[in-house]
């Protein structure tokens, strides 16, 4: 699908929000014109976020596995299992966040999908 690493498309995927924070700084702004502009924004952010929880999971199956194998240390010293553990519990955390997120964006868009603009 990509030659870029996941390194580099999570800072691509950075940039694009960066980018959004921007082009909706404020009004009369192109595309962020009517209230269906907020609401296919929504809808994407929805898509995203829906996304996470598969991204983290796999993220966590790459930690388990290098550490599983050995391939972890700690610069602090030491195997890194403490650090291990406590990034992969953090993980499940933020998996859990990003559901709940991606149920509150789900609420957002359909309060969205009725609003139409009013001269």
């Amino acid at each position: 699908m990509t030659d870029k690493t996941p390194s580099q498309l999570a800072g691509t995927a950075a940039d694009a929000i960066r980018a959004l924070n921007h082009a909706t700084l404020g009004p009369d702004r192109i595309g962020w014109e009517f209230p269906s502009d907020a609401y296919d924004v929504i809808g994407g952010l929805d898509q995203l976020v829906g996304m996470l929880p598969q991204a983290l999971d796999q993220i966590a199956r790459h930690i388990e596995r290098l550490a599983a194998n050995e391939h972890v240390r700690s610069d602090k010293g030491g195997d890194g299992s403490d650090e291990v553990n406590t990034a992969l519990r953090a993980l499940e955390w933020a998996n859990a966040d990003a559901q709940q997120l991606g149920s509150r964006l789900a609420t957002v868009h359909s309060a969205l999908s009725p609003l139409a603009y009013k001269d």
